[in-house]
């Protein structure tokens, strides 16, 4: 099965390079099937992973930025594919 998790967080006004340089230096352990980093206005940041894994595994994720980088928690979803892998 294949799993993807987003991570979304958006940045203190005028911060938004400063929040995406720190989500690509984000090690994740094991490393998954795939990692996206995108942005967005509003200085929001996107990290979509993709994993062979079953729905509920426990998977690494990104954690929280220091708190004088975000406006806000970061907002997290879990997704399971639907085209049957």
């Amino acid at each position: 099965m294949t799993v993807a998790l987003m991570w979304e967080a958006r940045a203190v006004p005028g911060r938004g390079e400063a929040l995406l340089t720190w989500a690509r230096a984000q090690p994740l352990a094991p490393a998954p099937l795939r990692r996206e980093t995108l942005r967005a206005p509003q200085d929001r940041v996107l990290v979509i992973t993709w994993w062979d894994a079953p729905y509920d595994a426990d998977l690494p994720e990104l954690p929280e930025p220091d708190g004088g980088l975000v406006t806000r928690r970061v907002h997290r979803w879990r997704f399971e594919s639907a085209d049957g892998d």
